[in-house]
């Protein structure tokens, strides 16, 4: 019987390390892009602009991993927001300004590329923000733009 369980958790312990991760996390919207990192991320800033919203920063991680002596696929992140949707949710809870403005995360992870930002119903639980016309234009507004960045749209 211990045999049965040592092989039986070896089993799963190899079936685990062969199954990639999910790229998912709590509190976090993770969506494929059709698209090279590079042309998301480019996508994301053109798409903002049209929108009225302003670029704040584009990060490199892969490059800041190259000078660090680590290798890493390409990763960047773009920092951006639209004062008329984020501000009413930061007047209403301060704390909400630790997540906004808006910071869009892509990647490229074994041939696929992959767009991710923090769940707006999750800045909500963190911060205590109320359900109410800002949150829900807030949350509409972003899962457009993410569809539309990523050709989901």
């Amino acid at each position: 019987m211990k045999h049965l369980v040592l092989a039986a958790g070896a089993a799963t312990l190899a079936l685990a390390a062969c199954t990639p991760p999910a790229p998912e996390a709590d509190g976090v919207i993770v969506l494929e892009s059709e698209y090279s990192v590079r042309e998301t991320l480019d996508r994301i800033e053109a798409e903002a602009e049209s929108r009225g919203a302003r670029i704040f920063a584009r990060v490199d991680h892969a490059a800041g991993a190259e000078t660090a002596g680590v290798e890493m696929e390409p990763t960047g992140l773009v920092i951006f927001g639209n004062p008329a949707l984020g501000t009413p949710l930061i007047a209403e809870s301060r704390t909400a300004g630790l997540d906004l403005p808006v910071r869009m995360l892509v990647w490229e992870d074994n041939g696929e590329v992959w767009l991710a930002y923090t769940d707006p119903d999750a800045i909500a639980a963190r911060h205590g923000l109320s359900r109410g016309d800002a949150l829900d234009q807030f949350t509409e507004a972003l899962d457009g733009f993410a569809r539309e960045v990523t050709g989901e749209e």
